[in-house]
């Protein structure tokens, strides 16, 4: 059976991050829409289910949004549902995104006897003037005890961090990563900061009250980040994610990075399936009124969806291949036309940003540094 993953928005947040971009809501007041939403989830799985037929299950990602704001017993029921839905391989991965708050810290117990093994934590930063900044509704002590908490109740642990801070310095970054590694975990994401339109972010770099880090001191960052990772043992298997072992990678993710399938429900979710041996974008609508709606007329969620070209699918493969180690074979972007032998490999390997291989087109760290230039150069050859 072909693998595939599932992913599942829960779009509700108790604040808004001015940094954030993704298809969130406010929390408050939203208690009758929230058990509707549950059960259009619910309803939008089992008719993913008719159109992928029978396939092995990988993992299960509960994203958003804040998840962990969810009740613990509507996440066993999703979890459940994908479980009898499709067959789970033995090293089935399910994943919940959490904020480090007390209050959410205290329901770790209850997603754990949902069936969750990998918590992915949104600490952000571990010092109080740095989570101020960046919005967060949470303070260094309670990410610090939410992470000790973490390490405790389930079996795998992952941290995100934002680092090219306003203000940040290399020498306190270094610092910070020592800390975080102290805390346990087994797998960090470290993103820097990204200024993404329409956020208040945004708008607070063009009215001038908000300066990120110079791109020389974002190289440097970067630079410290590898360094002190890789001295403790940890891989950078992707552009954002080290991982200390393979065990500890994030078999979700990995589904998005080799082109697998996997289904996207919840309000605004993605999803990629192969229907009818055509690669298919799917794309559900991303107000919770409005998803519920098309779960109920249609049996699915989806606001749209489209099928891919043979040019367009590998254009998708080859960008998420190249965020990678592993890279992509060229197999499997043929209709690019790209060979080992092709100008654009050629210059992009003598320019250290490929590695020389006969059999897949591999970025290296430098590579992967600058990977919009470097994609945007394949794709186009």
């Amino acid at each position: 059976m072909t693998p595939l993953g599932v992913y599942i928005h829960w779009p509700y947040c108790a604040r808004i991050c001015p940094y954030c971009d993704f298809n969130v809501l406010r929390d408050r007041g939203r208690g009758e829409e929230q058990r509707a939403l549950k059960d259009a989830i619910l309803a939008d799985l089992r008719r993913h289910r008719d159109l992928t037929g029978a396939r092995e299950l990988t993992s299960i990602f509960l994203g958003g949004g804040t998840p962990s704001l969810m009740d613990p017993d509507w996440a066993g029921e999703m979890i459940a549902l994908c479980q009898a839905l499709w067959t789970p391989t033995a090293d089935l991965e399910i994943t919940l995104e959490a904020n480090p708050t007390d209050a959410e810290a205290d329901r770790f117990a209850g997603f754990a006897d949902a069936g969750v093994q990998r918590l992915s934590l949104g600490v952000q930063a571990l010092d109080d003037a740095s989570l101020v900044l960046l919005g967060r509704n949470h303070g260094a002590d309670e990410a610090r005890r939410a992470a000790a908490l973490g390490a405790k109740t389930f079996p795998r642990l992952s941290l995100d961090l934002i680092y090219a801070r306003p203000g940040q310095t290399a020498q306190a970054w270094r610092a910070e990563l020592a800390e975080t590694l102290a805390l346990g975990a087994e797998h960090l994401s470290p993103y820097q900061l990204t200024i993404e339109a329409g956020t208040a972010f945004d708008r607070a770099v063009k009215r001038g009250t908000l300066v990120p880090p110079g791109e020389d001191l974002a190289a440097e960052l970067f630079d410290v980040t590898q360094e002190v990772l890789t001295d403790h043992g940890f891989t950078a298997y992707e552009v954002s994610n080290h991982a200390r072992g393979q065990a500890a990678r994030s078999r979700h993710n990995l589904v998005y990075w080799r082109g697998q399938d996997y289904v996207g429900v919840g309000p605004g979710a993605h999803g990629r399936l192969t229907l009818e041996g055509v690669r298919t974008a799917t794309f559900a609508a991303a107000r919770p009124a409005d998803y519920i709606a098309k779960v109920a007329e249609t049996g699915l969620g989806w606001g749209t969806h489209e099928a891919l070209t043979a040019v367009q699918a590998a254009e998708e493969r080859l960008l998420a291949g190249l965020r990678i180690e592993e890279g992509v074979s060229f197999a499997e972007i043929a209709a690019l036309a790209l060979t080992p032998a092709h100008p654009e490999v050629l210059d992009l390997v003598a320019a250290g940003l490929l590695a020389p291989d006969p059999d897949r087109l591999r970025a290296t760290p430098a590579g992967r540094l600058v990977l919009n230039w470097v994609t945007s150069r394949l794709a186009l050859a």
